[in-house]
């Protein structure tokens, strides 16, 4: 399902011209940072500040002038990851009963933690997704090599998004394959040709990576990335002082206003 949406075209809405788009890189980092902690730190139930960081967030997708439609179907396909934990909560003991069906009950406890969950991850989904969507890939690079995140870890991530569209790749032209040898008209061979191709993936991907290590080994690799710039001073402009400014002031105005309706 991922290989039809898209979404190893990470930043389609890098080159708009916005008041989002103004800022530079690592403060795009820190506000998303920041959004992301303070959302996800906030206690279970706090109804009301998860609505003013829904307004934060209405607001921030409204200067950006992303691309609605794919920011919305990228939250959807990630959401599925999800499921399984947020199914896991509803279940919770402690409050009173609405529905039991032998051992299984559903409390009021368990809807407060399902709801408070959900509300969380949808949330911190549409910022990182914003944040990757109007960024391209070596700003961010250069943004947490600006923000001393450990030169290893980028390295990592860079390596990462380069090998992940060379698999899709690799995994397209095998599904042609398979096409063109009309091996994928009944659903039950296309779950057992889809399965051998995973598998023959899978070691398509562990050879090359053996193959890749070796070469780098061959030409100097000490396993520290050589290739990332050392990171220089971060500069800050008004607008980005700004932004990271109205940041703070919208997440302690949540908290503040949950605190007033306790």
């Amino acid at each position: 399902m991922l290989l039809h949406l898209g979404v190893f075209k990470l930043d389609i809405d890098s080159q708009g011209s916005t008041l989002w788009h103004r800022l530079s890189p690592p403060t795009r980092v820190l506000c998303a940072l920041l959004f992301v902690f303070a959302t996800s730190l906030t206690p279970n139930g706090q109804w009301w500040t998860w609505a003013v960081y829904g307004l934060g967030m209405a607001i921030a997708i409204g200067l950006s002038q992303v691309t609605l439609p794919v920011l919305l179907r990228r939250v959807a396909v990630e959401s599925v990851f999800i499921t399984v934990v947020l199914i896991g909560t509803l279940f919770r003991s402690g409050g009173d009963v609405v529905w039991r069906w032998g051992w299984l009950q559903i409390t009021t406890t368990g809807l407060i933690v399902l709801g408070s969950v959900t509300l969380k991850s949808l949330l911190s989904l549409m910022m990182m997704n914003l944040l990757t969507m109007t960024t391209s890939v070596p700003d961010l690079l250069k943004a947490l090599t600006v923000l001393r995140v450990p030169p290893l870890i980028v390295a990592i991530l860079a390596s990462m998004y380069r090998y992940i569209g060379l698999l899709v790749a690799e995994f397209t032209a095998m599904q042609r394959a398979a096409l063109s040898r009309n091996l994928m008209n009944g659903r039950q061979w296309q779950r057992l040709v889809i399965g051998n191709m995973i598998g023959a993936l899978f070691i398509r991907t562990y050879d090359r990576g053996d193959r890749i290590y070796n070469a780098m080994l061959s030409r100097g690799y000490s396993s520290l990335p050589s290739a990332i710039e050392p990171p220089k001073p971060l500069t800050t402009k008004t607008i980005d002082i700004s932004a990271l400014t109205l940041t703070v002031v919208l997440l302690l105005a949540g908290q503040a206003v949950s605190l007033g309706h306790q």
